[in-house]
């Protein structure tokens, strides 16, 4: 269970890192160790740990621990959640940019 409280602040804090998106689209394409993903990002263990435990506590990511390697694995509910959440500002946004345009529009026609 993560720390956060609310689910969707929580995806959004741990998206809000470049190094963070990095790692969610480098495992989109599939599950990678630590080190793997530390030397992508050129970073030491220590501080890749620290941007996977807020993807984790997120519910962004899993990690295993196979023998001494821990891999990592994308977890999709708390975007899919994200998404469902901006898709309700989007069609709000979209109305309030087309009756703009409209307005642009007709200022446009009467101005000399």
């Amino acid at each position: 269970m993560a720390k956060y409280e609310d689910r969707i602040g929580a995806t959004f804090l741990a998206l809000s890192d470049p190094t963070r998106r990095h790692v969610v689209a480098r495992l989109a394409r599939g599950p990678a160790t630590v080190s793997e993903l530390a030397a992508e990002h050129d970073l030491t263990l220590p501080g890749m740990m620290k941007h996977l435990r807020v993807l984790e506590d997120a519910d962004l990511l899993r990690s295993m621990k196979e023998g001494r390697v821990r891999r990592c694995a994308l977890s999709a509910a708390p975007m899919r959640n994200a998404w469902r959440y901006l898709a309700t500002y989007r069609q709000l946004w979209e109305r309030r940019l087309d009756a703009l345009a409209e307005l642009l529009e007709t200022k446009k026609e009467k101005s000399p």
